[in-house]
This record gives structure tokens, sequence and C-alpha cells, in this order.
């Protein structure tokens, strides 16, 4: 391996949301931060060595994305996900969730409906009822340790008010990569129900063998014309803090409204570093990314059979992509305050419960897996000792 992932970088002090801000959004000292999701890897060389080129430059004026950019966007997307786009399809947001706010605006009104598909990525809800629009539940259905779309459930929860569907591809947090034969099933009935179909792909880069994820847009020409494609480098190569995503848009009238809505808050200036970084990476951080991904995937090989041999009450999921374990912990017979209290209080681990995620998300934990194996030992080990330790006083 090129890369060391199992370094230590000390990012306290370093104005780290997962690091710095654990004691103000836990309430608790001395946790370990595998909530958000962000990783603890350095990002590739040639990503900081782009970034230390241009800040060496010592000008950061107004940034424009040219030719460079966009064909670095395009050949990731080809080479990855054989995915063919268009430069013009390509518009700027400072990130995939405003994306989803100025979709929400320019796409329904208030009072409409739109579905999710829970227990999912909890800012698609909040998104939604911060702008007036109301949160349809398509709960996924969960069998045998993997999660599955509920087609029938879908369909009757239509009407002339549901507009959209918020399609988590990969999902986040279950871990599933979707295949194109539940994709397809899921776009016919958006397309003759004509609901819009905005797929976030931010996870698309993180998926494990021999898994392979479909891009929703690119399975017919049809699909593509009813959809919206929210894509980013930021979960892929760590560059979060970089506010740098691309949203993929073939049908010109729905690309023109949404630009519409980015000019209207003047959105569509971009982060110098951002553009730098984003095709640094898409053109140099293949290898990083598939050793990366070999990393993480031990790690959730650890936590996994660590818990099989010595907590087997607690169950780690299949994971098909990103770096995030889920977690099933409802045979601890714990109610969702007593889990949350546990893990923080006792355990010092800052995890993200499952009941924020949604209906079927409780009992549930999320665990980041993109970081030093040290410190997943040593979560896994202060959440056996604070589990035994309450058994332990429940059976005396």
């Amino acid at each position: 391996m090129n890369y060391d992932f199992n370094k230590s970088i000390n990012r306290l002090g370093t104005s780290s949301a997962k690091w710095d801000s654990t004691e103000e959004l836990f309430g608790e000292m001395d946790l370990l931060p595998l909530w958000v999701a962000d990783m603890d890897f350095k990002v590739p060389n040639e990503v900081l060595s782009a970034i230390q080129s241009q800040a060496t430059h010592g000008i950061f004026g107004y940034t424009a994305k040219m030719d460079g950019y966009y064909d670095a966007v395009i050949s990731w997307m080809r080479k990855r996900h054989q995915w063919k786009i268009k430069k013009e399809w390509i518009c700027s947001s400072p990130g995939v969730v405003p994306a989803l706010s100025l979709i929400v605006q320019a796409f329904s009104q208030p009072g409409d409906k739109i579905i999710v598909q829970p227990p999912v990525y909890y800012p698609f809800m909040k998104v939604i009822e911060s702008h007036e629009r109301q949160v349809v539940f398509n709960p996924l259905q969960y069998k045998n340790d993997r999660y599955e779309m509920d087609f029938e459930d879908l369909i009757s929860k239509i009407d002339d008010s549901v507009k959209m569907l918020f399609l988590c591809n990969p999902h986040n947090p279950g871990g599933r990569v979707w295949t194109k034969e539940e994709l397809v099933r899921l776009g016919d009935i958006c397309l003759a129900h004509n609901i819009l179909v905005i797929s976030d792909e931010i996870h698309s880069d993180l998926v494990f063998k021999p898994n392979v994820h479909t891009p929703f847009a690119a399975i017919s020409e049809a699909f593509s014309t009813n959809s919206i494609s929210c894509t980013a480098p930021s979960k892929t190569f760590n560059l979060a803090g970089l506010q740098s995503s691309n949203i993929i848009i073939q049908n010109e009238s729905l690309r023109e409204k949404f630009n519409v809505e980015i000019d209207k808050y003047f959105l569509g200036l971009t982060n110098t570093f951002g553009v730098i970084a984003t095709e640094a990476a898409y053109n140099f951080g293949e290898q990083w990314l598939e050793e990366c991904l070999d990393y993480v995937e031990g790690n959730l090989h650890f936590i996994t059979e660590y818990f099989k041999t010595r907590l087997p009450s607690i169950n780690v999921l299949p994971l098909e992509a990103t770096y995030l374990a889920w977690i099933d912990c409802r045979e601890l017979g714990l109610t969702a305050e007593e889990l949350e209290t546990l893990l923080l209080s006792k355990a010092k681990v800052a995890l993200n419960q499952g009941y924020t995620f949604g209906p079927g998300g409780e009992g549930f934990v999320r665990m980041n897996l993109a970081c030093p194996r040290h410190i997943i030992e040593k979560a896994v080990k202060q959440m056996e000792e604070a589990i035994l330790s309450v058994q332990a006083k429940t059976v005396v």
C-alpha cells in the first residue's frame, strides 16, 4: 500500500466539527467521535500538492470552473460508473444538502409531498419540513440483515400532491447498493406518476467489491430526463470542508429552473480550493480510494467479528457501500434514551442514534469506520465493557 491509513493525525484544535464539537453536541467530554461522515485520513498526496500550490500563489479571488475541472468530472463518471455525461449537465452547489433545499424550492410548493425511504439520511426530512413540504415515509423492509424497497407501500402512498422522491443511492445508513432491477422498478413507478427522482449519489464511489453502483440517470434516457443526480467528491476523498459538489441534470428545463434558484441566492461562486482539490482528486486519486476502501473494509470485518464473538447481542449489518456501519442493538432491550445514555456516558463513544434516521431506525446506531484501526478497537472495547457492566447489574 502507498498510503498509511493507520497513522493517527491529531484533529483537536483544528476547528473540526467531528472532534472539537463533541461536548457541545453530545453533552459529554472525552468522547471518541465516530458519528459525522468525514474521515480521519489525510487526503491523497496529489490533492494536497494541488492545494499547497494554489495557496503558495497567494491570491484567492473569485474562481471559475475551467475545462480541466469539467473534464475531470466527466472522466471520473465514465471510468468509475460507465456513465457518460456532458459538460453542460454539470451544475454547481456548495454541497448536496444545500442543493436539495434549492431543488425543493424550485420544483414544489408549500404543502406538496416528498417521499423518502427510511431509515435514511436525516437531513432529507429536515430539508423537506423546513420548506413547509410534507414528508411521506415509504419505509424500507428489513429482511435477513438487509434492506429492500417496499414498492407496494410506495404505490399506496402516491397521490396528486406527491411531487418528488428523494433516493439515497447507495443507501445511508443501511449500506445497500441498489441493483439495477430495483432502480428500474422504482423509476418506472415514478415515471408513471410524474414524480421527479432526486438521487443522492454522494456515496457512489464508496462501494465494496463485488457490488457495483448504478447511477439512476444512467439507466435510460427516460430516467435521466426525470431525475437530478447529486454527486460530490466530499465523502470519497474527505473534502467536505471545501464545500464542492456537482449536481448533474440532463433535462434542460429542469437545469434552467435549478440554476435560477442558484442565481437567486448567489450560490454559483465556487470555493477556490474546492475546484483545485476536486480536479486533482478525480484525476489522480483512484489509487488512494482503492486503498482506503480496503482499509475501511478491514475495519468493518474487525468490528463484525469482535461483536459476533464477544457480544453477539450486537449485530453489524453487512455493508455494501459507505464507510458507515449500521449496527443493530435491539437485542439489548434498551429504550432509545437508555441506549444513547449508555453509549455516551458509560462507553464514551459518540455515534449517530438510529431513531434520528426516521421510522425503522430505532435500536440501531451508525458508526463511522473511516479512521485508524486503533480508534475502532478502543471504541468497541469501551462499548463491550459498558454493555456488560449494565447487564451484570441487571442480573444482580
